[in-house]
């Protein structure tokens, strides 16, 4: 049976239509469809509840060499109330997961993982974390999360909130902030391609916290957003996705996020592995220049017909108005021409550079 987070109810109440994703029931639209939920996220904004996301926390004096030896950035030099991205490779270099890593302090670490890999990167962690001086909590029953997206989502908060106490900068945060009456973590990352924030706060708390956005965010625009705008948002943002573009048997070379993996540092899992073997794939974006959609598992071919690989993600683009995707193809077809295979049929693609949309820069 799939787990509920604190804010079943009012999806519900909102007419959201549920879905099982990750073992949660979780609203993947609302009446107003997902066009309307992805417009308004990149016009005004929209509030997504992320509930079901994992949060650990990892205590101790050898906190940063820990993360340092698990995950595939650096985190030596890297201020408290920052968040850092990150990969977790297995010794092979396919990806366990990403992560979002936030610094409370040198020896106090909160871990942001995806929901389907919680149980799997929790035992991951702790098998590998032997040689450390440590300890690995795992808080997610104690935490809800959700998430404010979109150009006006600072007005709407600092509605409820002092504006001094919200995180200034991009991949930042700040830890008791009152929103709404409510004691919570917000940072400032997103998923989506627009400026936003994430709000933290205990599970008892949440429906508070999410009526007092609802009510302030009305006179802005704001609706809430489930899964569906959330996909055609990071699609469209080129943000990979675990199962899609991150995957066990894809090296994280061949995902084209080469900033999250500092081969220059001593040593982390998977590293040995990455540098014996060149990347043979590479992440590459097209429009379908044809009619018609290229969704997840679609091959790929070359204008001769040789195989070149296959789509990770693929969506029509409500803010361009055309059909994009994400391809893994082997790299000496990435520039040549290539097509999708669609029900029979060969549909031309013509490459564009990633990410497809992007919003106004960040502060």
């Amino acid at each position: 049976m799939s787990e509920r987070t604190p804010l079943y109810a009012e999806h519900i109440e909102r007419g959201g239509v549920m879905v099982d994703f990750a073992g949660y029931e979780l609203p993947v639209r609302y009446p107003q469809g997902i066009i309307a939920e992805h417009n308004a996220v990149r016009n005004a904004a929209g509030l997504f509840d992320v509930s079901h996301m994992g949060e650990f926390t990892l205590k101790g004096k050898d906190a940063v060499k820990a993360l340092n030896h698990v995950l595939t950035n650096d985190f030596t030099v890297m201020d408290a109330g920052r968040v850092r991205y990150s990969l977790m490779c297995y010794p092979g270099g396919g990806a366990v997961d990403d992560v979002l890593v936030y610094k409370k302090s040198a020896e106090d670490f909160l871990i942001v993982v995806n929901a389907a890999n919680k149980d799997k990167d929790f035992e991951w962690m702790s098998a590998n974390l032997d040689d450390f001086e440590v300890e690995l909590g795992d808080i997610s029953d104690k935490v809800a999360q959700l998430a404010l997206q979109g150009p006006r989502s600072k007005e709407i908060l600092c509605a409820i909130a002092d504006a001094a106490e919200l995180p200034e900068k991009y991949y930042s945060f700040k830890e008791n902030v009152t929103v709404g009456g409510v004691n919570a973590l917000v940072s400032r990352t997103g998923y989506t391609g627009e400026d936003g924030y994430e709000l933290y706060c205990a599970p008892s708390d949440a429906l508070k916290l999410y009526d007092a956005l609802m009510i302030a965010g009305a006179p802005y625009g704001l609706i809430p957003a489930g899964l569906g705008a959330r996909d055609t948002l990071r699609t469209e943002a080129a943000m990979p996705l675990y199962g899609h573009e991150l995957r066990a048997d894809y090296p994280v070379s061949e995902a084209g996020l080469d900033f999250a993996v500092k081969y220059t540092k001593e040593d982390f899992i998977g590293k040995a592995a990455l540098l014996s073997r060149p990347p043979q794939y590479v992440r590459i974006g097209v429009r379908v220049a044809d009619r018609g959609i290229v969704r997840e598992g679609t091959p790929i071919f070359t204008a001769e017909g040789e195989e070149a690989g296959i789509a990770t993600s693929g969506t029509m683009a409500p803010s361009l108005g055309y059909a994009i995707a994400m391809l893994r193809v082997r790299r000496e077809y990435a520039d040549c021409e290539l097509c999708a295979e669609v029900r029979g049929k060969r549909l031309k693609l013509a490459r564009v550079p990633l990410p497809f949309y992007k919003a106004g820069a960040k502060n």
